[in-house]
C-alpha cells in the first residue's frame, strides 16, 4: 500500500478584495500517494493553481487560506512559523511556474540563482552548490552546464529557461513537486520534451507530482490520478482511464470534447458553452449548472455530493444521483 505523503482536507481559500470575498476554493479534498503522479485539471479560474499556492503558502498579500487542512506526513503545514515553512518550501516541496521568465530574476546569473537556491536549503558550502548546480542542469538535459551557468535567463530559449527552473526546484530533493502549466509558454515539440524529462525524472527521483493544467491532453498518460475542478470545486476524480473512457461529470465530457481529434481531423471541436462563473457570486447549487446541457431543477438549488462510481471513480453530478435511483428503481420492480 502507498504512503500518503500529502492529504488536503477541506480546503478553502479566499481573496478579500474591494468587491468582496472571493471564494477562489471551495472545499477540495485530495491526498498524494509517494511516488505518484496527480493531475489537476480545469479552465482558468477553477481554483487549480490557488490549490497549488495554498500548499507552498505563497498567495497574494489579500488570499488566505480561511478552513480546512494541509497535512504533510501528517502534519499540518498550515500551523507552521516562517522558518518552518521556509524549510518546507524547496527542500520538501517545490514549485515550478508557469512562465519561466517572469520566474527567473533576469539581472543575475542562472548559476548564481541556482546556487542560491543550493545554499538555502541545504548544507553545501560555495563549491559543492556550484558543482550541484551544473549536476543538475545536466541531468535535466541542459548542454554545455558550466557555460550555461555564466549566463543570463534572456540568453537562453524558453525550453532552456523551463528545464533550468525544473534544475532549480529539483536541487534539494524533494519529496513533492508542483508544476503549475510547466508547458503553456513552450511549442507543442518542446512540451513534449518537458513532461518526458518530468516522467524520467520522477522515476529517477522517485517524487510525487501534482500536475496542474487546463488541457486534459497534456496529461493523458502520465498521471496515476485526476482531478477535474471548476469553481473552485472537484467535479471528478480519478484514474486516466475513468476520466477519459468513462467521464460522470458533464464538466468532464465538455472538457474532452473539446480536444482536438488528431485522427479525425474533419471532426468538429465543441466548445464549453457560456463563460466561466463569477466566484464572487457563486451559485446555490452546482457550479456548472448555468453552463450545463442535461441541467435539472436540483440542480439550481443544491450543491451535489461527492458520489462513489467505483474504487477510483468519483463524480459530483446530480446526473448519477438520478441514474443511481433509476437502476435502483428497475432493480425494485424486477
Amino acid at each position: 500500500m502507498s504512503e500518503k505523503i500529502l492529504e488536503v482536507k477541506n480546503l478553502h481559500t479566499s481573496f478579500f478584495t474591494d468587491s468582496g470575498e472571493v471564494k477562489a476554493v471551495n472545499g477540495v479534498s485530495f491526498d498524494l500517494d509517494a511516488g505518484k503522479i496527480l493531475g489537476i485539471v480545469g479552465e482558468s479560474g477553477s481554483g487549480k493553481s490557488v490549490t497549488a499556492y495554498s500548499i507552498m503558502q505563497i498567495l497574494a498579500s489579500t488570499g488566505k487560506v480561511v478552513d480546512g487542512q494541509i497535512l504533510y506526513r501528517g502534519e499540518d503545514i498550515l500551523k507552521y512559523d516562517k522558518n518552518q515553512m521556509r524549510q518546507f518550501r524547496g527542500k520538501k516541496c517545490s514549485i515550478i511556474f508557469q512562465d519561466p521568465m517572469t520566474s527567473l530574476n533576469p539581472t543575475f546569473t542562472i548559476g548564481s540563482q541556482l546556487m542560491e537556491a543550493i545554499l538555502l536549503h541545504t548544507s553545501r558550502n560555495k563549491q559543492e552548490a556550484h558543482d550541484r548546480a551544473a549536476e543538475m542542469l545536466t541531468l535535466v538535459g541542459v548542454n554545455e552546464p558550466e557555460k550555461r551557468l555564466k549566463q543570463y535567463p534572456h540568453e537562453l530559449s524558453g525550453g532552456m529557461r523551463q528545464r533550468v527552473m525544473i534544475a532549480m526546484a529539483l536541487a534539494c530533493e524533494p519529496d513533492i513537486l508542483i508544476a503549475d502549466e510547466p508547458t503553456t509558454a513552450l511549442d507543442v515539440t518542446i512540451q513534449a520534451q518537458i513532461l518526458e524529462l518530468m516522467q524520467e525524472l520522477q522515476k529517477k527521483l522517485g517524487m510525487a507530482i501534482i500536475l496542474v493544467t487546463h488541457d486534459l491532453g497534456v496529461i493523458a498518460g502520465m498521471c496515476d490520478e485526476i482531478i477535474v475542478m471548476y469553481g473552485g470545486r472537484v467535479c471528478e476524480r480519478g484514474t486516466a482511464e475513468d476520466i477519459f473512457y468513462n467521464p460522470k461529470h458533464e464538466y468532464t465530457k465538455g472538457l474532452l470534447r473539446s480536444i482536438p481529434n488528431t485522427t479525425n481531423q474533419k471532426e468538429k471541436l465543441v466548445p464549453i458553452g457560456g463563460t466561466p462563473i463569477n466566484l464572487l457570486n457563486m451559485p446555490k447549487g452546482c457550479a456548472f449548472c448555468a453552463r450545463c446541457s442535461e441541467a435539472m431543477k436540483v440542480c439550481l438549488e443544491a450543491v451535489p455530493e461527492e458520489i462513489k462510481l467505483s474504487e477510483s471513480h468519483y463524480a459530483s453530478c446530480w446526473m448519477n444521483v438520478k441514474e443511481l435511483m433509476q437502476k435502483e428503481g428497475g432493480a425494485s420492480h424486477e
